[in-house]
């Protein structure tokens, strides 16, 4: 039996009927003399066993000099947890650890039934953890009495402050005693958490355990380099060749969850889905199904995924490379927990290489840059695996050796042999080919690489408004090529031509597929020989290769009358060296002798069959008429609707 110093004997009974020998680094930190009864503020890494820190740190403050908690009608600790899994998975972590004491652990999480919520706190709850949106609920309704709290914890605060949460953090601090215990614990430490460490903590202590060397030292980090299109077949050939227990696949978005679940399933992969899409009875069942052993792969977003503890994860893969440092370090915090070793493995398209060397930088994390395993390596793996099994080393009982004799009496130990292998390789998913993923490194190309370059035809033009910028990319796309690797592009009315290096040709034409079409609708044709036609034809500038025909202000083409125009020129200044003009001649702007003199009629304005009276008034009634014929009022000299414009007489 180990003996932990600092810990409440009741809780050291319970970390070695867990199998607890030593303390992590975080959980030896938060029993320092020092911290005794202080406000903390804890910054540890994802896995460095939090929930048992902070759960044997403020026992004391709780049970004082008792070995096991008395009825009480106010909880006496708060733990806040951002995501209702991680609640839940707080819960089951303290109820084992405070099991010799007596304590009643109650949660309080969104998507559960409020009112057994509520009588579970009206029996008297020792310690409650719950989301922050549903602690506040039960606060403003008078279900949860804040006022015998001893101590508040907040797990994952950077988390909770990154959700939304913090109007609702204050509200539960601000409701809780003034003289309580704060505890909060958090991945990083940003500005945010250390203005409401100041605000709701008193002389706070900052604990950092978290080393800034080298990050998840139980981790081993792999980056697989795979052609953008390959990313799902890749993440097959992961999961079979390590054969993980547990394995957790993390993905950016939920539509992108619900595909790769489906893949996977129809794969014969046994996979969960893990989604904020999904409901809570839904999501505990996924999680429950990971822990029984009934699923061995969960496709989950970051969100849902936050704060998950597996016993047995072993392996995690993301499908997506993470955008920020903070997110990389959470997700593969999921393996490697309390001395537990682990595999992460990022499945990085090659053009994304760069992007995730700069994220590794950050993060401080050293990884081993590799192609993702081939088909023949995960079954040479499946082969080892079965050439090791236990259960052909085992002794054989009575029953068990009579039977065997029994087969071999009926079948030769080769066919036995074959059914075994058989049998043992059903019920898994066959590994899948691979494309080549490119170069590592993209070299520069110089323009002599193609003068023996191989040309191939599209079946797009500057009829369809093909330009080069939206083909180059769409080559390197889906022949998993590099730009570098691409020539001259000429650009017909109907079709393009399109250079390609010699040594990629063969890759391009294979990825393409046997339908050797690009984007569904292009096709693709090799040619044997270079295309005849002149190089001022590839490209004639932005207008014709918008489709667009280029506007001549210089045609000498014949008119209606079949005479040729003259051909107009501009000249922004008149010639300084032209004969002067005479003095009778008219400048351009002036009117010539047949134009209308001032007063008359110009030729734009309208023609009308009578000629105004000007005697009349500008806006006329249009009753006036009517009135003198129908005997009526006179309206001749009324004033005009205001309601609608006058309409002026038609021409």
């Amino acid at each position: 039996m180990t003996d932990f110093e600092g810990v409440v004997p009741a809780l050291a009974q319970a970390l070695n009927k867990r199998g607890y020998s030593v303390l992590t680094p975080v959980q030896q930190a938060v029993l320092a003399p020092e911290l005794k009864a202080a406000d903390t503020l804890v910054s540890a890494q994802t896995g460095s066993g939090k929930t048992v820190a902070f759960g044997i740190a403020v026992a004391s403050d709780l049970l004082g000099d008792a070995d096991r908690f008395p009825h009480t009608k106010a909880p006496l600790a708060l733990v806040v947890a951002p995501t209702r899994e991680l609640a839940l998975q707080v819960k089951r972590e303290l109820e084992w650890l405070y099991e010799m004491t007596g304590a009643s652990v109650v949660s309080c999480v969104g998507g559960m039934d409020m009112r057994d919520e509520r009588r579970a706190l009206g029996r008297g709850a020792h310690i409650v953890v719950g989301t922050p949106g549903r602690l506040r609920d039960h606060i403003e309704r008078g279900s949860f009495n804040t006022t015998g709290l001893k101590a508040v914890v907040l797990d994952e605060a950077d988390e909770m402050l990154d959700m939304g949460f913090r109007d609702d953090l204050e509200y539960i601090l601000d409701a809780a005693p003034e003289d309580r215990r704060t505890l909060m614990f958090s991945a990083t430490v940003p500005k945010s958490i250390e203005a409401m460490a100041k605000r709701y903590q008193r002389n706070a202590i900052r604990v950092a355990t978290m080393s800034d060397k080298k990050q998840h030292l139980d981790i081993e980090y792999r980056a697989l380099t795979v052609a953008p299109n390959d990313r799902e077949n890749a993440i097959v050939n992961v999961l079979r060749y390590f054969e993980a227990k547990n394995a957790l696949v993390f993905c950016a978005t939920r539509a992108t969850v619900n595909h790769m679940t489906s893949r996977f399933n129809n794969r014969g992969l046994s996979v969960v889905a893990l989604s904020g899409e999904l409901s809570q009875n839904e999501r505990t069942h996924a999680l429950q199904a990971m822990r029984d052993g009934r699923a061995r792969v969960c496709v989950a977003t970051d969100v849902a995924a936050r704060g998950i503890d597996l016993p047995n994860l072993e392996l995690v893969i993301h499908a997506d490379i993470p955008k920020s440092r903070e997110t990389l370090l959470h997700r593969s915090g999921r393996t490697g927990r309390a001395g537990r070793k682990g595999v992460c493995a990022l499945i990085v398209p090659h053009n994304w290489r760069k992007r995730t060397e700069r994220l590794l930088g950050n993060a401080n994390i050293e990884a081993t840059w590799a192609k993702p395993p081939s088909a023949e390596e995960v079954m040479v793996r499946d082969h080892e695996r079965l050439l090791s099994d236990p259960s052909l080393s085992e002794p054989l009982s009575d029953i068990e050796k009579n039977f065997a004799e029994e087969i071999l009496t009926r079948h030769s130990p080769e066919q036995v042999a074959a059914a075994f292998v058989r049998k043992h390789f059903a019920d898994q998913a066959a590994p899948e080919e691979l494309l080549d993923a490119g170069p590592s490194e993209r070299p520069q190309k110089q323009r002599e690489d193609f003068k023996d370059g191989v040309w191939i035809s599209l079946s797009v033009g500057r009829e369809h408004n093909a330009e080069p910028r939206w083909l180059l990319p769409m080559l390197c796309r889906a022949g998993h090529i590099t730009k570098h690797e691409i020539g001259a592009i000429r650009i017909q009315p109907r079709e393009t031509y399109v250079e390609l290096a010699p040594q990629c040709v063969d890759k391009f034409l294979e990825a393409l597929g046997p339908s050797a079409k690009m984007e569904k609708t292009i096709s693709v044709t090799r040619l044997k020989d270079a295309p005849a036609m002149p190089r001022k034809s590839q490209r004639d500038g932005p207008d014709r290769a918008r489709g667009k025909k280029k506007i001549s202000y210089t045609s000498d083409k014949p008119d209606a009358h079949g005479k040729k125009k003259p051909k107009r020129t501009f000249s922004r200044k008149p010639d300084e060296t032209s004969e002067a003009k005479k003095p009778g001649d008219k400048k351009p702007w002036e009117k010539k002798s047949g134009e209308k003199k001032s007063g008359e009629k110009k030729p734009w304005e309208k023609k009308s069959k009578k000629p105004k009276d000007k005697t009349k008034k500008k806006h006329k009634s249009k009753f006036a008429g009517k009135a003198e014929k129908g005997g009526g009022q006179d309206l001749s000299g009324s004033a005009p609707l205001k309601r609608k414009k006058p309409k002026k007489p038609r021409t």
